[in-house]
């Protein structure tokens, strides 16, 4: 979450790019790392380095979007990822496929500098197992999804042909839906080659402005509905719905600017597993928090990153502040789709799937 957290940042304090270079391209990458044990009881897994190998198909926005320009025309496309985890007899190898966009921070022409964000699919061949796999604490699901983040760099021998290096985080988890699930978090050195198939030359672009209301105004509402499970311990246990009603404010302030207030109501079944020998009832176990987050806006799309704490949590079963990091899309109706990874600091809580509506919403395109 750190990771993240710099990243906007850095995309926040991105040099102004004028131009569009090297709109669609491919790169192949060897990467290089090695595993972190987050946890100590991870600590016996990582063995041997971590070698992986990416193919992406990538292509630069050409400034037709507002939303474009506010970004410097950022880079977005798709990754196939294969690599070993460090622990070939615990942990196997690992795959994947997902999205990504990487946002400009240098306007160098040799040197183009970027930050990247990804999110997909990934899966590892080994899980965890009580008879034939008991030491694989990080892993108990084949499929998982998979993030990447980092800052990626091109050396552009010429309009073609490119060098490519970067340093990043790749990480797999199933956002505790089954346990143990502590995940895996590989860093990374990566070395490549990119090649250009269509080379266009630069335009001009125009910065987007956002008129500036009186803080208190101009604040849009969504309601989220929220669905999920998680499994306690001890594995192979039984699986808990989650139900949540997310009370968001919204209001962007700047291109690269939103923020979120938020009231949520949770209904997290899983607490009636939790200390068993404890009276509970449907009331006692329903958690109340307030939510402050951080929005970071892409047209319709966005990234949302963020900490709230429980204003109602009799059993304290967790920790007393949770997170949020993941994305939602805002259609034109003013629907949303909500796919984020609820957290207590680095150890997941449960996935929010959720679908929402944003009232007003046609005031709030405008």
């Amino acid at each position: 979450m750190r990771i993240l957290l710099i990243l906007i940042l850095l995309t926040n304090l991105s040099i102004a790019q004028e131009g569009v270079q090297n709109p669609l391209s491919f790169q192949l990458k060897s990467k290089n790392g090695f595993l972190a044990a987050h946890r100590g009881t991870m600590s016996h897994l990582p063995k041997e380095r971590v070698s992986a190998i990416e193919f992406s198909f990538s292509k630069r926005l050409n400034g037709s979007g507002n939303w474009h320009q506010a970004y410097q025309n950022p880079i977005v496309g798709a990754t196939l990822y294969a690599s070993n985890l460090g622990n070939k007899e615990i942990l196997g190898n690992g795959f994947g496929v997902y999205g990504f966009i990487e946002f400009p921070m240098s306007r160098n022409k040799k040197l183009f500098l970027t930050g990247h964000l990804g999110a997909g699919l990934g899966g590892v061949t080994k899980i965890f197992d009580q008879e034939t796999n008991p030491k694989n604490v990080a892993m108990s699901s084949h499929l998982n999804t998979l993030l990447s983040l980092g800052i990626n760099s091109r050396w552009n021998i010429n309009p073609k042909h490119g060098l490519v290096f970067g340093v990043d985080m790749t990480h797999f988890s199933n956002g505790a839906s089954k346990v143990p699930n502590l995940g895996l978090n590989i860093l990374n050195l990566s070395l490549g080659y990119a090649y250009t198939f269509k080379y266009q030359q630069e335009v001009s672009v125009e910065s987007i402005q956002i008129v500036k209301t009186p803080f208190f105004r101009n604040w849009k509402y969504t309601a989220i509905g929220i669905v999920s499970s998680k499994e306690i311990f001890p594995t192979s246990g039984k699986n808990y719905p989650v139900y949540a009603f997310s009370n968001v404010l919204y209001k962007r302030f700047r291109p690269k600017v939103g923020m979120e207030l938020a009231l949520d109501l949770i209904y997290k079944k899983a607490l009636f597993g939790y200390r068993d020998y404890i009276p509970k009832t449907e009331w006692t176990i329903f958690q109340v928090g307030a939510y402050v987050g951080y929005y970071l806006p892409l047209n319709r799309f966005g990234f949302v990153l963020g900490m709230g704490r429980y204003l109602k949590d009799r059993y304290d079963a967790d920790d007393e502040f949770y997170h949020r990091v993941g994305m939602r899309y805002r259609f034109d109706n003013g629907l949303l789709l909500n796919l984020v990874l609820k957290s207590h600091w680095a150890k997941a809580d449960y996935v929010e799937w959720g679908v929402g509506y944003t009232f007003n919403y046609s005031k709030l395109k405008k």
